[in-house]
């Protein structure tokens, strides 16, 4: 099964979406799919807070894994990191509109209005499966294009 496949089939058995893009391609960077799920369980829903999608935060961790500067005296990693990061979330917004969770859902789940209003109307079941499908779609080709 592919990661793009394999993210979104998790996000359907019920893991949050930052748990589900981060987990889909850990395991290629020594990280546990177990481990990932942890690593990645605060940060679904914007963190909770209607904020960066968690689909985009769970991408995120996936470049923090392939790019991500571990030596302090090598600051062309850190730069390349930085470039990926803001590539992914350009070409999120391009695809989406946006990489925030709140303008993506239309509404704000940060408050039990906006949160009740997500439930009622089915949005998690909605919009963030392609949410989900579209972040890891972006990682994998921005990995392909590393290769």
């Amino acid at each position: 099964m592919d990661q793009v496949t394999k993210a979104v089939e998790l996000f359907g058995q019920g893991y949050m979406c930052s748990q589900a893009v981060f987990a889909a391609f850990s395991e290629q960077y020594g990280v546990t799919e177990k481990q990932a799920l942890q690593i990645g369980g605060c940060f679904g829903g914007g963190m909770n807070k209607g904020e960066v999608c968690g689909a985009c935060t769970g991408a995120l961790m996936v470049l923090g894994l392939r790019y991500g500067q571990v030596d302090l005296n090598d600051p062309d990693s850190r730069m390349a990191e930085h470039a990926k990061a803001v590539q992914f979330l350009e070409e999120f917004k391009k695809r989406k509109g946006s990489y925030i969770c709140r303008e993506l859902l239309g509404c704000d789940i940060s408050t039990e209005e906006g949160r009740s209003y997500a439930i009622d109307n089915g949005l998690f079941g909605k919009l963030c499966p392609e949410m989900v499908r579209t972040a890891a779609e972006i990682v994998a080709e921005m990995l392909a294009e590393s290769e």
